[in-house]
């Protein structure tokens, strides 16, 4: 199983978090909220784009 880097900036008043890996990313007033959002992202992309890894396995980075 292949996991994933959530690195996670923030810009102004909101969190951006990039999985490189994938080349997603998304946003949220929290580190949690832009986490989970990302994840999302992350699993609507692979299903659209199927490949070998699974949006299950994410390691977060600050």
């Amino acid at each position: 199983m292949k996991s994933f880097t959530a690195f996670v900036h923030k810009e102004e008043d909101l969190y951006v978090a990039q999985c490189r890996e994938v080349g997603t990313a998304s946003q949220g007033k929290t580190i949690e909220e832009a986490v989970a959002n990302l994840k999302e992202a992350t699993e609507l992309y692979l299903e659209e784009f199927p490949s070998n890894v699974n949006a299950d396995d994410f390691a977060e980075h600050q």
